[in-house]
């Protein structure tokens, strides 16, 4: 994602991060109204209406039009929709953890879980345990297919539970299992 993209989105959550500014965005969706009117009907002060709508507007999530001395506003529904459709998109949102290194979370894992070559112990948290299993899966050849015996001995060499760890491999999508016969994918 890049960093104009980022602002907005962030400028929007900010402006959006609020419980009264939520509030004047449900009541401006039903149409115009004005500081005074905002103010009587949230039971707030007009200068505290006027801040949050300037958050509201600076985000483009409102339009106001000015009629006689009033100002009117009024929700922005095509910001809105265009934000849905543009900024808060799956693929959007995961965008916004591009810079974060997951190869570093990984070798922390890696240096949590191992002792030089030896598991100490299989994660329970399941992202954890699949950090370790593709280091295990590594140390599989591909194109070798191994009885349950020679894998369990290969196993072995990194931790004692074979079984466990051959069936998580296996549930895991890293090897794949066909009458006794096992195969690294």
């Amino acid at each position: 994602m890049n960093q104009i993209l980022r602002d907005e989105m962030l400028t929007i959550v900010k402006a959006m991060a609020h419980e009264n500014r939520l509030r004047i965005l449900g009541i401006l969706a039903d149409g115009e109204w004005s500081v005074r009117e905002l103010a009587e009907l949230l039971d707030l002060t007009e200068p505290t209406i006027s801040h949050h709508l300037a958050k509201l507007y600076e985000a483009d999530l409102i339009t106001m039009r000015t009629a006689g001395t009033s100002h009117l506003y009024r929700l922005n529904g095509t910001t809105l929709q265009r934000v849905n459709r543009e900024l808060f998109s799956p693929q959007q949102v995961a965008d916004m953890a591009n810079d974060v290194s997951l190869a570093g979370w990984e070798q922390k894992v890696l240096r949590a879980f191992l002792d030089g070559e030896q598991i100490t112990r299989i994660p329970d948290q399941r992202k954890k345990r699949e950090v370790i299993l593709k280091w295990l899966a590594e140390k599989i050849e591909r194109d070798v297919r191994y009885s349950e015996l020679e894998l369990n001995a290969l196993i072995k060499h990194y931790h004692p539970d074979t079984a466990t760890l051959r069936r998580e491999l296996v549930a895991s999508r890293l090897m794949q299992r066909d009458n006794g016969i096992y195969w690294r994918i």
